[in-house]
C-alpha cells in the first residue's frame, strides 16, 4: 500500500534490549519535529499521530467520518451535453480541440469533498524539557506506541494504543518514583466552528463542525470526550483545561463520535455514541483494556510472518537505518516495511468502517495533499491490493462496500452524463460517495473507468475467499457496471473496434500530427484491458452462479 508514514516509538531503559531485538519495531532516539515523523497508532476508526516530545505531548486527532460538506453528488447537467461534443472532435482527430472544450465544459459542481481532522491533545510536563535516555517506539507486533525518557532522576513512560475492541484511544502515564507525575491537559482544533469546554466531572471535550466547501455546507457534527483516571493525584480544572498533581499513575481514554450514519444520513447523536464508547471503556483497568487490544490486533497481524535474515543494523534507529539503507545489508528492514504497510492497512479499514483515505486515516490539515480522498485511478487501489495476498481479505469490507455504495450514486452519473443504463464513477470519489468528473477533464478528470477498476476487487475478493454469498452479492455491482460500457462503447472509425470516448491515460498525454499533444483520445490501452477485465470477470462470476447465460454470452 503507499507508505506515507514511518514513525517512532520509546520505552524505560530496562526494556531496551528486548526492544532493539524485536523485530517488529519502529523505533528513534528523538522526538518527532513534523507530523510526518509522528507515530501513527488507529483501530479503523480513530487514529492518533503521537509526536512524543518529553516536555508537551501532542496527540493529533482523527475519526473517519470527519469530512467537509453533507450528503448529495456533484453532477453538473452541463457535462452531460458536452459529451457527444467531446466525443465527435475526438472521431474527427480533432484532439487539441476536445481537450479545449472539454477544459470550458466538463465542470462538476464541486471536486469532492475534503477529509479533515478533529483537533489535538497536548499533555504539558513542567520541567520535562531536559531530559535523558530517551525512546520513541511504535510495536508493530501489538499495535501499541511508547515513550520513556529519564528527568530529573525519574524515569517516565507513555503507553499508547487505540484500541480495537473498546473503541477509544488510551494513554497510560508511569514513573518509577511516587507522586511524580504533574501535566496539564489541553484541546485545540483547527475547524472555525468549534467549543472546548470542562464538565464537572472533570472531563475535557472539545465539539466542532466540519467545514463548508464548493457550494456544499459542513454537515458533520463531531464530539472528542478525554476522560482521566488518577492513581494516588489531584485533578482539577480550569478554563484552559485540566491539571493533573502529583500521581502515581494516570491513564486517558480518548471517545470521538460524530452524526454520521451513511453517506446519505446524517441523524446520527455523537454525544451519545462518544458517551457510550467512553462509559464501557472505564468498566475495564487498564492492563485488560491492553490486553484486549493486543489480541483484538493480533488475529490481523500474526497471519504473516516474513524472515529475509537480519544484520547488525536492525538494531540502529529505523531512520538511521533508512538513511543506510541503499549503502548496506539490512533485509529486515524491507521486511518491517512489508509489515507496516499491513499495519497501517489493518489500523485503518476496520470492517463496518470507512476505507483507507489517501492517508489512511491520519491527517492534520483542513486542506490536505489532494483532499486525502479516495483517488480510485491508482491510490485506493494500492492501499488494498496487499489485502488479499496478506491475508488481510476481511479488510477489504470497507471498499467493496463503498464500490456497491458507488454503484448506487454512479447511476446518476451513468444517466445524467452519459446517459446509459448502469453505473460510473470517475477518478475520485469522497464520504458522499461523488461519482461526476472531479478536477476538471485535463490529464485525468474525465475518465470513467473507476467504476472497471474498482470492481477488479469485488472478483479479487471472490476468488480468494471462495465466499459464494458474498458473489450473489456483488454480481448486481459487475453487471451494472458493464451494462454502462454496453451503452457507451463507440466505434472506432479505422477499425470499427469498440472503445471507451472520451477518455484518457490519468496523468499522461500522447503526441500526434507535428509534435501536437493531446490528454484526451478514444481507446486508451488502459481502458481497453479494463474493460475486457471486467467483461471476463462478470462473465466467469455468472457461470460460478450458474444464472444469466444469455448475458454472459454477449460480453
Amino acid at each position: 500500500m503507499r507508505v506515507l508514514f514511518l514513525f517512532n516509538f520509546f520505552l524505560f531503559p530496562a526494556f531496551a534490549t528486548f526492544c532493539q531485538n524485536n523485530p517488529m519495531t519502529l523505533w528513534y532516539d528523538k522526538p518527532a519535529k513534523e507530523w510526518v515523523e509522528a507515530l501513527p497508532v488507529g483501530n479503523g476508526r480513530l487514529g492518533a499521530m503521537i509526536y512524543g516530545t518529553p516536555g508537551q505531548e501532542e496527540l493529533q486527532l482523527n475519526e473517519e467520518t470527519v469530512w467537509a460538506g453533507e450528503p448529495g453528488n456533484n453532477i453538473n447537467p452541463e457535462t452531460g451535453k458536452a459529451i457527444p461534443v467531446i466525443r465527435q472532435m475526438i472521431r474527427e482527430g480533432q484532439y487539441e480541440d476536445a481537450q479545449k472544450y472539454a477544459d470550458e465544459h466538463v465542470k462538476s459542481l464541486n471536486q469532492g469533498m475534503p477529509y479533515q481532522p478533529v483537533g489535538s491533545l497536548y499533555l504539558r510536563f513542567p520541567g520535562h524539557e531536559t531530559y535523558t535516555d530517551y525512546r520513541r517506539e511504535l510495536d508493530i507486533g501489538s499495535a501499541v506506541a511508547r515513550i520513556s525518557y529519564s528527568s530529573h532522576g525519574v524515569n517516565y513512560k507513555r503507553e499508547m494504543f487505540a484500541s480495537f475492541p473498546d473503541q477509544v484511544i488510551v494513554v497510560r502515564l508511569t514513573a518509577d518514583k511516587a507522586h511524580s507525575i504533574s501535566c496539564a491537559l489541553s484541546m485545540t482544533s483547527p475547524h472555525a466552528e468549534h467549543q472546548i469546554r470542562v464538565t464537572n466531572d472533570n472531563e475535557l471535550v472539545l465539539e466542532g463542525r466540519t467545514g463548508s466547501h464548493e457550494g456544499k455546507n459542513g454537515a458533520i457534527e463531531f464530539i472528542a470526550q478525554t476522560k482521566v483516571s488518577v492513581q494516588n493525584g489531584r485533578t482539577a480544572r480550569d478554563s484552559s483545561g485540566l491539571q493533573i498533581m502529583n500521581a502515581d499513575a494516570v491513564t486517558l481514554y480518548i471517545s470521538i463520535a460524530t452524526n454520521f450514519k451513511n453517506y446519505r444520513d446524517i441523524s446520527g447523536n455523537p454525544g451519545e455514541i462518544a458517551a457510550g464508547y467512553l462509559n464501557a471503556a472505564l468498566r475495564k483497568d487498564y492492563d485488560a483494556a491492553l490486553q484486549n487490544h493486543v489480541s483484538a490486533y493480533r488475529k490481523w497481524f500474526d497471519r504473516v510472518t516474513l524472515d529475509l535474515g537480519t544484520t547488525g543494523s536492525a538494531a540502529l534507529p529505523t531512520d538511521v537505518r533508512l538513511a543506510r539503507f541503499a549503502e548496506g545489508i539490512d533485509p529486515q528492514l524491507a521486511a518491517l516495511y512489508f509489515q507496516f504497510g499491513r499495519y497501517l492497512l489493518i489500523s485503518s479499514s476496520q470492517p463496518g468502517g470507512q476505507p483507507a483515505t489517501l492517508q489512511g486515516i491520519w491527517n492534520d490539515k483542513l486542506m490536505p495533499p489532494w483532499d486525502s480522498k479516495y483517488t480510485i485511478n491508482i491510490n485506493t487501489e494500492m492501499n488494498y491490493w496487499p489485502a488479499e495476498a496478506a491475508n488481510l481479505g476481511e479488510l477489504t469490507e470497507p471498499l467493496l462496500r463503498m464500490v456497491g455504495e458507488i454503484a448506487v450514486t454512479g447511476r446518476q452519473s451513468a444517466a445524467q452524463t452519459y446517459g446509459a443504463r448502469g453505473w460510473v464513477t470517475h477518478h475520485n470519489t469522497d464520504l458522499w460517495r461523488v461519482t461526476d468528473p472531479v478536477d476538471g477533464a485535463y490529464s485525468w478528470g474525465l475518465w470513467p473507468m473507476g467504476g472497471a477498476w474498482l470492481s477488479q476487487h469485488l472478483w479479487q475478493h471472490f476468488l480468494y475467499s471462495g465466499d459464494r454469498q458474498f458473489l450473489e452479492n456483488a454480481y448486481p455491482v459487475l453487471k451494472s457496471a458493464c451494462q454502462f460500457y454496453i451503452d457507451v462503447l463507440q466505434e472506432e472509425p479505422e477499425h470499427h473496434w469498440l472503445v471507451v470516448s472520451p477518455s484518457d491515460s490519468p496523468e499522461n498525454t500522447f503526441t500526434y500530427a507535428e509534435n501536437r499533444k493531446a490528454s484526451l483520445s478514444a481507446g486508451t490501452t488502459m481502458d481497453n484491458q479494463l474493460v475486457f477485465d471486467l467483461f471476463r470477470h462478470t462473465a466467469d462470476a455468472a457461470g460460478a452462479l450458474n444464472e444469466d447465460p444469455l448475458f454472459a454470452d454477449t460480453l
